[in-house]
């Protein structure tokens, strides 16, 4: 039995939770190697540590199909603890048995707030240039429905509900950071000069409510770039509008490296495994 459960103190961070994206390419000829009762067990105690996993306390875990020849298949994982983060990735790459899945790319993040949001002092300045007097119902109204709206936002960044997958099937990952070069350098930037730029480039995600769900979580320090950036779709074509689209912008044409892009489809464990003719 599939032990999903760590002795060790847990490693909780301060805020948010730890994100693994996991990639791996099915190695056929060994699994074809297998008698057909021993991979029927294999791919019933691959289910089983889906399912035990999915049963974890804060703990999320998504399964799919890779249509790409990088990977064959991948899962993301969000969960508080980091030993269960490490454990759970460990179980899933040796589920199928020892030889099956080979790693061909994975990811280490945490959900985080984004340092550029607008601050109910920011908003309350720009109630004011509209000409809504502090202290009137309307003004009242507004920072209320302010408080509620970033309330809201934060919780989707922070601790994310990940959406349906009969509703959003299409999966998108890849990995950025803003550039350092000498004449583009977005660190050396003024805060506020980024925080204008971002508020631009944020405006562009929003006309895509409804069609593209988004989920920016940090890896500074954690792995080789800054940001990993997980898309949520119902067709392929949004995702591509949405990168296409957002590259022009300056954030994006002057100042971001991106990584590599891996696309998904995601499954439930059956239909996965008759995917890779498991």
């Amino acid at each position: 039995m599939s032990d999903t459960s760590t002795s060790l103190f847990p490693i909780l961070p301060t805020e948010g939770l730890h994100v693994v994206h996991l990639f791996y390419r099915v190695e056929q000829e060994a699994w074809q190697y297998l008698e057909i009762a021993d991979r029927r067990k294999r791919r019933d105690q691959l289910a089983k540590l889906v399912r035990e996993i999915q049963g974890l306390p804060g703990t999320q875990l998504l399964p799919y199909s890779v249509v790409s020849p990088k990977a064959d298949l991948g899962f993301m994982l969000l969960t508080p603890d980091l030993n269960v983060a490490d454990r759970c990735s460990k179980l899933l790459g040796e589920a199928l048995g020892a030889g099956i899945l080979t790693p061909v790319f994975s990811w280490l993040s945490m959900t985080e707030r984004s340092e550029y949001t607008t601050s109910e002092e920011e908003y309350a300045a720009e109630l004011k240039q509209e000409g809504l007097e502090p202290g009137s119902p309307e003004f009242t109204t507004k920072i209320a429905e302010f408080h509620d709206r970033m309330e809201k936002y934060m919780r989707r960044r922070v601790f994310p509900e990940l959406p349906e997958a009969q509703e959003w099937p299409v999966f998108c990952f890849y990995p950025m950071s803003k550039r350092r070069q000498h004449q583009l350098n977005w660190y050396a930037l003024p805060f506020e000069d980024r925080k204008r730029l971002m508020g631009g480039h944020a405006k562009i995600g929003r006309t895509y409510s409804g069609r593209v769900l988004q989920l920016i979580t940090g890896s500074t320090g954690l792995d080789d770039m800054e940001w990993g950036v997980t898309l949520f779709a119902k067709t392929t074509s949004e995702i591509k509008a949405i990168v296409y689209e957002m590259r022009f912008d300056v954030v994006s044409s002057h100042y971001a490296e991106f990584g590599e892009f891996f696309i998904g489809i995601r499954m439930d464990i059956p239909d996965l495994c008759n995917r890779l003719n498991l």
